[in-house]
Parts: structure tokens; C-alpha cells; sequence
């Protein structure tokens, strides 16, 4: 029908044959000339025919087309109430069919009761062929099969996750191997993803994993937090695909099934020893599989990836850090924990809800999205980390006047009991300006009870796990460290090398 218009202008403004027309326009000559005959019994002129379109012509042309039996006319089944009924659970095709016909008797025969029907969904839910812009996303998604690798000092065998991204406009491909689908080792895929690219795109297309998406339902989209803080890291944007919809990422589902016969099928005879591996034996074939033309696009995918590229956005100047996230509550200490190791915030928010984000090397601590400290990694058990201006103000004038290394000092002209006392009461304390007072409570007994008897009365005070300025004072007021005192004489009178002993007068 679209060439009625060629085959008009063809046979009345450039005069040509029906048989030339025939070959121009690749219909039959029988065709162009009922065409034709049609148009002059029409008694329309062709300047008037070719400004309407083609239907209204094919109307003017063919009238009789237009007469409809009107006798043979059946009452249409009520398709929106069908297409929500077929949805549920139980419900055929054959119940609504029973309905529809006791409702209208002389309707439809259940064989065409379906044909309407799919004629009316597919209206309603048309298939749209998808296009990309160029720069503007980037899909990924994890290949179904895996490679497996053997540990070289265990033999035992484990299977390495195949991580894909493909840009949207050249069809691009990345490829790396991982130990696992966690959210550590998926992050790094995409920042490698980035840095073969040689920039970001606007929008991720993951798919429905949890190391991306959290939930993704009617009620919105959860990112997982620390995905969406690389994904801001790198200017980029999140549209997951729909949950059991692989038309939303076509290409990339494509793109894994040509890795999987262009690159994982080369391994299927091949043992490997370890991820890094892997991935070695990967670049040579995946430069091979972006080199190919693709027949249809007559470049390949690297030579449409250069035009691409101008449309990435620039990477920044910092590669981005991994970090995990862990809620925690600020003690009274005004610490927050993490790992077993302890991290000053500023004293008033204490017992305050705050997010820590932490890596390798570096903590940082937040309350509602504002950073409140930022501390080195300690990897140390008990280990803690304090910054002076986190401190009260006693706190900070207690540490001024008085520290631990200052203690230590005053304990050396009472003795090593003393030294290990106060060692062991810094140890355990929760923070160590803490202890500061009852230290100094009981160093300051020496002015009392003499230097010696405090040294010894902390001796015997360690041989029983005692530290309380009260229980120092005790064993000194009731002098019990002298057994011990006694027994320490005892030994090295009777030990001495001028010490004849009993046995010499036998």
C-alpha cells in the first residue's frame, strides 16, 4: 500500500510505462495498472491524491474494501476484565470463555475468544526495540557459567565468577574474573570496568543483586549504601533493570553469551591456579572479541568505542577506596567500637547513633551525613585511637597535667612492682585518663607508708588481681604484703653463696 504514491507519480507525472513502474517500484505490472485504472475512475487529480496519505487514498481507490457485514457482527468480550482475571492464580482461559458465552450466547467460539484477546494484549504491551546513547550507560551482569581453578597448595577446586560490562552505544566489552560475587569484589570490577574504559558512564544498569540493589519493588529502589557511594564517587547514576525483565538489559545479556562462546569455551580444556590467572588469559581474547567487525554495523566494537569514548565522563583524580559501613552508638567514653579496637568522636554525642565508613587504612564517622572524625585504621585488639579535641574539658587538662608516660616516670623511685601496677591499671582501664586519679591516689601512699612498703604492698597486691585505691589501702593499714616480704627474704638468706648451711658441720 505505501507505493500507490510511486507508482501515481511514476505512471501521470513522469509518464512512464506500466512495465518500467513494475520494475522500479519491484510489484507486478497486473497490479501498477488496476492502480492506475482506479485512480482515473476516481476523477480525483493527482496533485490532490498525493497530499492526503496513503489510507485515505487507499479508501478513494477502493470503496468496495470498506463494506462490512454488519449481520455477521458478534458482541466483543470485555478485555480489560480479562487481562486482569488471567492474571490470577487459577484462572483459564476456558472459565472466562464459559462466562463470556452465558452472558452472550451467539459470542464468540472459544478459539477466536483467544485470538481477540492476544490481539488486545499485545496492543497494550507493545515490544520496544531499546536505544542507547552513547556514553550514557553502562549494563552488567555476571555470566552464568563459570572458570574453575584449582588451589595450588590445598588442590582443593573453587569456581571464579565472571563479572561483564558492556557500554551501551558501541557495545564494548569488559570481562574480569573474581573469587566471589561479593560486594567487595563486584565494586572492583566496575572501577576496573572504569579504568579500561578510561571513563564513567552517566548510569549503571545492574541487575537485581545484592551487592547492588537491597530491594527493588513497588515501593522503590534500595541501593546498597556502599555501591551507591562509589557510584557518586564516579558520577554516576543507578537504574536496575526490573526484576524478571532481561529485556532491560539486552545488550549486556548478549554480550555474555558471546563471552561465553568467544572466551570462557577456550578454557573448558585448560587448569588454571588462581583468579589473577585468569584474568591474564582473558585480555588477549577479549581484545580479540572487541577487534571483530560485526557484519551488520560493518566496525567493530573498539572502533565504535572510539567515538564513544569522547562521551564518558573524565575519571577523578582518586581512585575510589572500598569501604564497609557499620551503624554503632557512642559510649560513655565517647568511643565508638569497631573491630575490637576503639575511635574518639566530640564528647557530646554521646550514646548517638553514628555511621562508620572504614578501609584498610583510614576510619571516618559520621552523624546524619556530616563527618564528625577521621582516624587512622588501628589494627591492634583494645588499641584506641583519641584526638584531644574530642575530650571534655577536664579530660583535656587531666591529660595536659597528667599522662601515662609521666606516671610511668614517678613509679621508677618506688620500684618495678609499682612499674608493673600502674602498667596494668592503664592497660585495663576503658580509656586511660580515667585512671589517672586512682593512680595518682595510690602512688601518693608513698608519702605515707615509705617507698619500700608501698612497692612491696603492690607486689602482693598483683599476686591477687587487687586494684582499688581501698584495697592498696588495706593490704598496707593490716601491712599484708609482709609474708610475702618474709618469704622473699627467707629465700635469698637461705640461697646465698657464704651460707654454709647445716649440712657443713655433719
Amino acid at each position: 500500500m505505501r507505493k500507490i504514491k510511486d507508482i501515481l507519480k511514476l505512471r501521470f507525472i513522469t509518464e512512464i510505462s506500466y512495465r518500467q513502474i513494475s520494475r522500479a517500484v519491484n510489484v507486478p505490472s497486473s497490479t501498477v495498472s488496476d492502480y492506475c485504472k482506479r485512480f482515473e475512475i476516481s476523477k480525483c487529480t493527482i496533485d490532490e491524491l498525493l497530499e492526503i496519505d496513503e489510507d485515505k487514498i487507499y479508501q478513494i481507490l477502493f470503496p468496495e474494501k470498506l463494506k462490512i457485514d454488519k449481520t455477521t457482527k458478534r458482541p466483543l468480550p470485555n478485555f480489560e476484565y480479562i487481562h486482569k482475571e488471567i492474571a490470577k492464580k487459577g484462572i483459564t482461559f476456558e472459565l472466562l470463555w464459559m462466562k463470556y458465552k452465558e452472558q452472550h450466547p451467539d459470542g464468540y467460539a472459544l478459539s477466536r475468544f483467544k485470538e481477540l484477546y492476544y490481539s488486545f494484549k499485545n496492543k497494550i504491551s507493545p515490544t520496544m526495540r531499546q536505544t542507547y546513547i552513547p556514553g550514557h550507560q553502562m549494563f552488567v551482569d555476571y555470566s552464568g557459567l563459570s572458570v574453575a581453578y584449582r588451589d595450588a597448595i590445598t588442590g582443593e577446586i573453587h569456581k571464579a565468577q565472571i563479572f561483564v560490562a558492556v557500554l551501551g552505544g558501541s557495545g564494548c566489552a569488559f570481562v574480569h574474573a573474581t573469587p566471589s560475587q561479593k560486594q567487595e569484589y563486584f565494586i572492583k570490577s566496575h572501577i576496573l570496568a572504569y579504568e579500561f574504559y578510561g571513563g564513567a558512564p552517566k548510569i549503571n544498569v545492574p541487575d537485581n543483586l545484592k551487592s547492588a540493589i537491597i530491594s527493588n519493588n513497588k515501593n522503590g529502589i534500595v541501593v546498597n549504601e556502599s555501591y551507591a557511594e562509589m557510584c557518586r564517587h564516579y558520577n554516576c547514576g543507578v537504574e536496575p533493570a526490573r526484576p524478571k525483565k532481561p529485556q532491560d538489559k539486552g545488550i549486556v545479556e548478549q554480550a555474555v553469551q558471546g563471552i561465553q562462546r568467544w572466551i570462557l569455551a577456550v578454557f573448558r580444556h585448560r587448569t588454571f591456579f588462581s583468579v589473577d590467572e585468569i584474568n591474564q588469559a582473558i585480555a588477549p581474547l577479549l581484545d580479540q572479541y572487541n577487534s571483530k567487525k560485526s557484519r551488520h554495523l560493518g566496525a567493530s566494537r573498539y572502533e565504535l568505542f572510539e567515538e564513544e569514548k569522547l562521551q564518558l565522563q573524565p575519571l577523578p583524580a582518586n581512585r575510589f577506596i572500598y569501604k564497609e559501613i557499620k551503624i554503632a552508638t557512642v559510649d560513655l567514653s565517647y568511643h565508638v567500637k569497631l573491630l575490637d579496637c576503639y575511635y574518639s568522636v566530640p564528647f557530646k554525642y554521646l550514646s548517638e547513633k553514628v555511621e562508620i565508613k572504614y578501609s584498610t587504612a583510614l576510619v571516618e564517622i559520621y552523624h546524619k551525613s556530616r563527618l564528625l572524625a577521621t582516624h587512622p585504621r588501628i589494627h591492634r585488639v583494645n588499641a584506641r585511637s583519641t584526638l584531644h579535641e574530642h575530650m571534655p574539658k577536664n579530660h583535656q587538662y587531666q591529660n595536659e597535667k597528667m599522662n601515662p608516660a609521666r606516671l610511668l616516670n614517678w613509679t621508677v623511685s618506688i620500684g618495678e612492682n609499682t612499674r608493673a601496677f600502674t602498667q596494668k591499671k592503664l592497660d585495663g582501664s576503658e580509656y586511660p585518663a580515667n585512671a589517672y586519679t586512682s593512680i595518682i591516689a595510690i602512688l601518693n601512699k608513698a608519702k605515707v607508708y615509705g617507698r619500700i612498703e608501698l612497692d612491696m604492698a603492690l607486689a602482693y597486691a598483683l599476686s591477687i588481681n587487687a586494684t582499688s585505691v581501698k584495697s592498696i589501702e588495706s593490704i598496707l593499714s593490716k601491712k599484708l604484703y609482709v609474708q610475702i616480704a618474709n618469704n622473699v627474704t627467707s629465700t635469698v638468706i637461705n640461697n646465698h653463696e657464704n651460707i654454709r648451711g647445716k649440712d657443713y658441720y655433719k
